[in-house]
């Protein structure tokens, strides 16, 4: 499957919403179309005649009866094509979707980020070409999420603590380039944020915390609808509050950070001091079978009872809790939800962060918080990077995408 040969450029504010209501709600009456928007059926009528032109929008059938002659029902073409990445500190997550941000092919693999932008983008256009071969349609927009700080108006990354080599890296242009469509490149936390708001356990919530706990440590935050970045990008960088100005070395240059007591790194770390003390026999065997501890080992070791394991669990759980009640405090959202790689410690960490939480912050604003795991998983990054990508594909010419 190949891009667009003409990528559609949307022309009207009107055409915008009308693309990006089909996109939310599937097909919808004519006649629907017009009320939810308060269009004059002639205005409609000429907005709906430019998408049908431009092959984004087909016909659906007839609609319900309501009475009087039947409406038409409208919905997003079947041929309209998404390309979204989620690349991570240890893997590349590549999928298709279709218009409404469903996953049609999807395909994750272990790679390093730190063998460097040319080689990680290689492997990335590598992947893309499996995942197209197995559908059919127009590749219209592509989005992509990195795992660090992110310049989401020139699309690329700026000084990122774990990407060596990356930073000012044309990522957008250079993958405009090899797919032959727009691309919208941000940090990987906003766009499983947006995953998870479309289509997640915070479907249709406005205003939200997502926490990613994997190799680093970041937050996502959407306030009204929409990813909030902040005036450089960089809001929601919580991996890097300072924790301890005496604590353990941090990728950032600094010590004490959130991310260097309870990132993934920090976890195998002290896994592989608690197995060499003898301080966790079960870390130990599994050191002298694997050579090596992941963050995984340690779930593994504490769902099983291992005392010191468990207590590595609850202590990191405790310190994300205290910053992520800070964030409740000032934020006052309406869910808050943990993904990434360590989340897979499960409801050992979750029991600990809501321990810390509801201890920690006022009673009003978390008597209805629900805090509680992301459900999308490893796809939580991949729609949420598809749905920034429809942002930008759906927005009228001249303004800019602001999933």
């Amino acid at each position: 499957m190949q891009a667009a040969a003409s990528i559609p450029r949307v022309e009207t504010r009107q055409q915008s919403q009308l693309l990006a209501l089909l996109r939310d709600e599937g097909p919808l009456a004519k006649v629907e179309l017009g009320e939810r928007l308060e269009l004059p059926r002639a205005r409609l009528a000429t907005e709906i005649a430019k998408l049908f032109e431009w092959n984004l929008v087909e016909s659906g059938g007839p609609a319900a009866s309501r009475g009087g002659r039947r409406s038409t029902l409208v919905k997003l073409a079947d041929d309209l094509r998404f390309l979204s990445a989620d690349i991570g500190a240890t893997s590349i997550g590549v999928a298709v979707t279709d218009a409404r941000c469903e996953v049609l092919a999807h395909v994750v693999e272990d790679y390093d980020i730190r063998k460097g932008p040319v080689s990680v983008l290689e492997r990335l256009t590598q992947l893309s070409g499996k995942v197209l071969a197995e559908v059919t349609g127009r590749v219209i927009g592509a989005g992509v999420g990195l795992p660090g700080p992110v310049s989401f108006r020139d699309g690329m990354p700026v000084a990122p603590p774990i990407m060596p080599g990356w930073d000012r890296f044309p990522v957008r242009d250079r993958l405009a380039s090899a797919w032959g469509c727009p691309v919208t490149v941000d940090n990987d936390v906003n766009v499983m944020a947006l995953g998870e708001r479309h289509a997640g356990v915070a479907r249709s919530l406005n205003e939200l915390i997502f926490v990613k706990v994997g190799t680093g440590i970041g937050c996502g935050i959407v306030l009204g609808g929409r990813v909030y970045r902040g005036v450089a990008g960089t809001a929601g960088d919580i991996g890097h509050i300072k924790l301890d100005d005496y604590g353990p070395a941090c990728a950032c240059g600094e010590v004490g950070c959130l991310e260097a007591y309870f990132g993934g790194a920090a976890l195998a770390r002290d896994a592989l001091t608690l197995a060499r003390s003898g301080r966790s026999t079960y870390l130990a065997e599994l050191l002298s079978r694997q050579g090596e501890l992941t963050a995984q080992d340690v779930a593994g070791a504490a769902s099983s009872g291992d005392f010191a394991a468990a207590n590595l669990v609850r202590e990191g759980g405790r310190r994300l809790g205290h910053v992520v009640a800070s964030l409740v405090s000032f934020l006052n959202p309406g869910m808050v939800v943990i993904g990434g790689g360590v989340s897979r410690l499960g409801h050992q960490l979750l029991a600990e962060v809501r321990s810390a939480v509801y201890r920690r912050s006022l009673p009003l604003a978390t008597g209805n918080l629900p805090i509680v795991l992301s459900e999308l998983g490893d796809q939580a990054g991949v729609i949420g990077a598809a749905w920034s990508a429809t942002d930008h594909a759906f927005a009228a010419t001249g303004s800019g995408s602001v999933g």
